[in-house]
């Protein structure tokens, strides 16, 4: 389901919620308003009742015809009302209850006549007229005190209904809310995740359930970047390995001049003195010759190695022949920029699990990238060690050179940032970052402006079974 379609939902239950609570909270309301509304008749229905029994007193006492005239208008005055508010009356106590008021009214109106007809003696006239309003009064006032417990329990029964919806309501928002927010975040995790792992370089397309939802198209387009990053990145780590083997063809073609020319003055040589040299010096001279000429095979052997495309192949390898390959590619390099470098590679070293090739080139640019820092000479030591954490070897190039300022260093390894001035594409640290990160491995680094810079390696050792960590 839509994210926004789960969201509708949960608020649409919310206002059903809200909206049952509300209904039910208005019928109380309009309840109570009812019997209200009766109390009020009902208390000036006593207040006429209880000036009619007074009257009634009034007459028996001084036998004044004129309290029985008083006691027959507030009779007919309240049939009047009655009939007025009937329908008040009737939402209120009911037609059963109505009809037993105008009953004992109209037994109190009939006795008030009987006696002023004075049909029956004096003493039955005062008892049955005593009796009638006496039965009006008592039921009145019984109505209206139930009445009054009834308005009273519903507005306790409102209060606790209003008070428990309004908690169902929250129980309702909480839980529901809870429920859509964690199926929201635990999406946006997973699009977090994959969004971490292809800016540590590792572009593997993540095999998941997509969801139906945004979270799902998200993710399919993420899995679509990465592996278009991932192409691209490919692309880019042999454009940059191609891009640092003219780099090191500028160094190399000055080495390659020594073997030449020591071939040109052997050959010269040997053509001069042929004729008195003996088969010893001939083959002698021959063998210099060839030594030259393998010493040139071995350095365009290891350009085309740097060079050449090549598929991932992980290896058992021994991180120190690692380094010293290496420098037969840059030696030259070194030497004409008037850099000493110093090797301290430690002994018995783990095997590590990698791609000599991708490793290599992690390599060189890191010894360009020192070279450049010192353009005027200066010191390069690279050591070999056992990691601090015993399940990593350790590579660290160390140079004298200009340094790297503290608010770049966060940066260093984004893709096109560069401290050069000119000349610099800012992929090549990302690179070798990307081929490091896919060993399983790590690159620090730790600078300061003016002092030089330390590029430390870290790559995990060779585990029973191939594996590595």
């Amino acid at each position: 389901m839509k994210i926004e379609r789960k969201i509708i939902l949960s608020n649409a239950v919310n206002l059903v919620l809200i909206a049952v609570t509300g209904i039910f909270a208005i019928q109380n309301l309009n309840s109570m308003f009812t019997k209200l509304r009766f109390v009020e008749i009902a208390d000036d229905l006593n207040a006429t009742f209880l000036e009619m029994r007074l009257s009634e007193k009034n007459y028996f006492l001084y036998r004044d015809e004129n309290a029985l005239d008083d006691i027959e208008i507030k009779i007919q005055n309240t049939q009047k009302v009655i009939i007025s508010v009937k329908n008040d009356i009737l939402r209120a106590i009911g037609a059963e209850n109505v009809e037993q008021l105008e009953k004992y009214l109209a037994s109190y109106e009939v006795a008030v006549k009987e006696v002023r007809k004075k049909t029956v003696n004096e003493w039955e006239m005062e008892q049955w007229l005593r009796a009638a309003g006496k039965n009006l009064k008592e039921f009145s006032d019984r109505i209206t005190r139930l009445e009054r417990t009834n308005i009273n329990e519903i507005i306790q029964n409102s209060k606790w209904a209003v008070f428990s919806s309004f908690f169902a309501v929250l129980l309702s928002v909480f839980f529901i809310g809870h429920i859509v927010a964690n199926s929201i975040v635990r999406r946006i995790k997973v699009v977090e995740e994959m969004a971490n792992s292809i800016s540590r370089g590792n572009f593997t397309k993540v095999e998941i359930s997509i969801p139906n939802d945004e979270t799902g198209s998200v993710i399919q387009a993420i899995n679509a970047m990465s592996e278009e990053l991932k192409n691209r990145e490919e692309q880019v780590i042999q454009s940059k390995k191609l891009a640092s083997m003219g780099i090191l063809v500028a160094g190399v073609a000055h080495e390659l001049n020594n073997p030449l020319n020591n071939i040109s003055m052997v050959a010269q040589t040997y053509t001069e003195l042929y004729d008195n040299l003996s088969r010893e010096q001939r083959i002698e001279f021959m063998g210099k010759i060839e030594g030259e000429t393998e010493r040139i095979k071995g350095i365009v052997k290891n350009l085309l190695d740097f060079a050449k495309p090549k598929e991932p192949n992980l290896v058992m390898s021994d991180m120190n022949e690692i380094v010293k390959k290496t420098l037969k590619l840059v030696q030259n390099m070194l030497d004409v920029s008037n850099i000493e470098t110093r090797l301290n590679l430690a002994s018995e070293l783990p095997s590590v699990f990698i791609d000599e090739n991708q490793i290599q080139q992690v390599f060189v640019n890191i010894i360009v990238n020192a070279i450049q820092a010192m353009s005027t000479g200066g010191k390069l030591a690279i050591s070999t060690r056992r990691g601090k954490e015993e399940d990593t070897v350790e590579v660290s190039f160390l140079d004298t050179g200009k340094g790297i300022s503290q608010e770049f260093l966060p940066n260093i390894f984004d893709p096109f940032f560069s401290t050069k001035e000119e000349g610099g594409t800012g992929l090549g640290l990302w690179v070798s970052y990307g081929i490091v990160k896919n060993h399983g491995g790590n690159i620090l680094v730790e600078s300061k402006l003016g002092t030089g810079t330390c590029f430390i390696v870290q790559l995990p050792f060779y585990r029973d079974k191939g594996e590595h960590t």
